[in-house]
């Protein structure tokens, strides 16, 4: 248990907990010259059961009420001394005002300097304390008159803390690392030490932790735990450790910073919290109020954003707080504002989110969602919210702003039946509740049969226009990674840049079809390595340029045809043929030239070219200077197929088809319900803002990246 002192000075805080432990928490030498205590001091006892209780003696000073606030940060119980000859001050108030705003739920309160004034006087005060705790966490708490000049109720007052110590629940150590440092030091012989009370968690020698905001690494060479030498140590344990870093020093730490796991590195400069304004504040606290931030040990500069009307005196409102540069913090942590001038305590409250939007920040989906991270509860927070737009959460932020413990989130999904997607390269898990899922997976599909019904002669619909109109509209990301579940079913099937149902295939009409019949012989048989051009085609059967155009472009999906050149169509199989030939040049002649691989197709030097041009923005062929050799680790984008070349048409030391691999690359790509071939993938465009040309490449695409080609076989 860690107690901390609060009180006006000189009100006997220092020599109460010297009474209590037989401890000076007086260390510095200005104090002992002044008489009045300036920074933290701490102080241990040992307990009835073996453990040790911890004491943070705090100033009482009004200058330095922002360090009265780095040590009441991490306290279990709150002892306020009021000294009976004085009565209630301006800091007894003030401080009592922050312990309440802090959420310290136990406390006991110290009538200090009895043997100063007669028992008239010490009713008096004490009926004075009990008016002015009425209200707040204090509300009830023991007064017990003291006197450490003659030692009078000093036994009471360690009897109360062993009763308190016995009530206060152990903090919980599920948690992930956190510790508010409030000390840095160096030790001769030991090096640079931290002290701090543990927030959660707990620690080990030799773990690694990061000091935040400024993410720095560190390991932890020795622990002390409530003044004793340790291997752990664990939420509610005052800490000292001992840290290791490349070139650390006492001055690259300052108070403030949180040593904690590595995980929970991600600093926060816009929070969105609830804060309570006091009801002595002279006026409502208005839009983009400045204001000095507290939490745990840290002091910054914040404007506050109202999300609503201004808070009046005794108010509470959601607000976004915007701070001057970022702080280590977890949903759930108290922090008290106080005014620029460090005269007076604002008010204070709780963290909600830590990633608060700079935009939209005042929508009624917004607050919703506020109000739904106000849950204590993470299951009762991750359900609300799921349940209210977006209707998705990022569960690993979730878990990291709130410091869970690793178990916590494969619990959440168990406990909760939550659908979760891996996302992006830091693999972040989205969730979805399980009857969300079900209606999204299920409305998904019905779009697509709907347009399958009305498409019969598209493959697909694009994977952005679908995910435009599914509900919830997740990210790109986390869409991709929900189809690429729905086709690890079976459900749907990937095809590039399109999805469809599995099982469906284009149709042509039966018109185009007898169109197609009338096409397919001008491209085949003799001409086929000089096939007619659109327009040529068009006179030819009496059909309009377009439709032609159209129904090429739609075999092009089709993977029947290959745009090598604008409006110049070839058959797969041709293309697959004119590899076989580009391959058997490359074992004659390593390097060849246009000229050679006209004479093998028999056609004009000018189709020659742009069919090698088509090859090159492929990567099938390496062009340098006027000669091309073939790039081996693009063949099988186009490589021919048995029912692609007659085997009477294969050259002798062509590769048979059947003994033709696929890489283990696109394999896995077929496992996740996509293509196995970069061949009759859609996802490359035609550029010029012409469609993306599905089943193969025409001839403003842009070659797929694939690894880099020897050095010998580069431009």
């Amino acid at each position: 248990m860690i107690v901390g002192t609060a009180g006006h000075i000189d009100h006997g805080k220092t020599s109460l907990v010297r009474a209590i432990t037989g401890v000076d928490t007086d260390r510095l030498k200005e104090e002992k010259a002044r008489g009045i205590s300036i920074d933290l001091g701490f102080a241990y006892m040992p307990a009835g059961d073996g453990t040790v209780m911890g004491f943070i003696d705090v100033p009482g000073h009004e200058k330095f009420v922002h360090t009265m606030l780095a040590g009441a940060g991490g306290i279990d119980l709150a002892l306020l001394v009021v000294a009976a000859d004085d009565g209630v001050m301006p800091q007894t108030r003030e401080h009592l005002a922050i312990i309440d705003l802090l959420g310290v739920r136990h406390g006991l309160i110290a009538l200090t300097k009895t043997d100063l004034v007669d028992e008239e006087r010490i009713l008096a005060v004490t009926v004075e304390i009990e008016a002015l705790v009425a209200g707040t966490v204090l509300e009830g708490a023991a007064i017990l008159p003291v006197s450490t000049h003659t030692g009078a109720g000093i036994a009471a007052v360690r009897a109360a803390l062993e009763e308190a110590r016995a009530s206060i629940a152990q903090r919980a150590c599920e948690g992930r690392f956190r510790l508010a440092v409030d000390r840095s030091f160096t030790l001769q012989g030991t090096g640079t030490v931290v002290t701090g009370t543990v927030l959660s968690g707990t620690v080990d020698v030799g773990d690694r932790l990061m000091l935040s905001p400024s993410g720095r690494s560190v390991r932890v060479r020795s622990i002390r735990a409530q003044d004793r030498p340790a291997e752990r140590g664990q939420a509610g344990d005052r800490c000292g450790i001992n840290l290791a870093g490349e070139g650390l020093a006492k001055d690259d730490i300052s108070r403030g910073d949180v040593l904690l796991d590595e995980s929970l590195h991600a600093p926060a400069d816009h929070i969105d919290a609830r804060l309570n304004v006091l009801s002595g504040e002279p006026k409502p606290i208005g839009q983009w109020f400045p204001v000095r931030l507290h939490h745990a040990a840290r002091e910054v500069g914040a404007r506050i954003v109202l999300l609503g009307d201004p808070i009046a005196p005794g108010g509470s409102a959601l607000v976004q707080l915007v701070l001057d540069a970022p702080i280590s913090a977890a949903v759930g942590d108290r922090y008290v504002i106080r005014d620029t001038s460090a005269q007076r305590t604002i008010g204070g409250g709780v963290f909600l989110d830590l990633r608060g939007p700079a935009r939209k920040r005042r929508t009624p989906e917004r607050l919703a969602q506020l109000t739904a991270m106000a849950e204590t509860d993470p299951a009762e927070a991750v359900k609300r919210l799921l349940d209210i737009p977006p209707f998705f959460l990022d569960l690993s932020t979730f878990a990291r702003d709130r410091a869970l413990g690793e178990q916590a989130v494969p619990m959440l999904v168990t406990a909760l039946n939550l659908k979760t997607f891996a996302v992006g390269p830091g693999n972040a898990l989205l969730a979805l509740s399980g009857a969300r899922w079900a209606a999204f997976s299920s409305g998904l599909l019905a779009t697509l049969d709907t347009f399958h019904t009305e498409n019969p002669d598209l493959p697909g619909l694009g994977i952005e226009k679908l995910r435009l109109q599914s509900e919830p509209r997740l990210p790109a990301p986390a869409f991709k990674a929900a189809l690429q579940a729905l086709a690890q079913t079976r459900e749907i099937a990937l095809d590039g840049a399109w999805v469809r149902r599995s099982g469906f295939s284009v149709r042509l009409t039966s018109q185009d079809e007898g169109a197609w019949s009338r096409i397919a012989p001008m491209l085949g048989d003799t001409e086929r390595f000089r096939p007619p051009r659109t327009r040529d085609i068009a006179n030819a059967i009496g059909m309009s340029e377009a439709d032609v155009r159209r129904l090429l472009k739609l075999l092009g999906r089709l993977a029947r045809v290959d745009e090598v050149a604008h409006d110049h169509f070839f058959l797969r199989g041709t293309v697959g043929e004119m590899v076989v030939i580009l391959e058997r040049l490359s074992a004659e002649h390593g390097e060849f030239t246009a000229a050679q691989f006209r004479d093998q197709v028999d056609n004009g030097r000018k189709v020659a070219i742009q069919i090698l041009e088509f090859f090159d923005r492929h990567g099938v062929t390496l062009r340098r200077g006027d000669m091309r050799r073939l790039n081996p680790h693009r063949l099988d984008l186009f490589r021919s197929t048995a029912d692609d070349v007659p085997a009477d048409k294969r050259p002798a030391d062509a590769l048979d088809p059947a003994e033709i691999t696929v890489p283990e690359a696109s394999m896995a790509s077929a496992q996740d319900g996509g293509e196995a071939s970069l061949v009759g993938r859609p996802d490359f465009k035609s550029g010029r803002g012409r469609e993306p040309v599905l089943g193969g490449f025409d001839s403003h695409s842009l070659p797929p990246s694939s690894p880099k080609a020897p050095k010998d076989e580069r431009q």
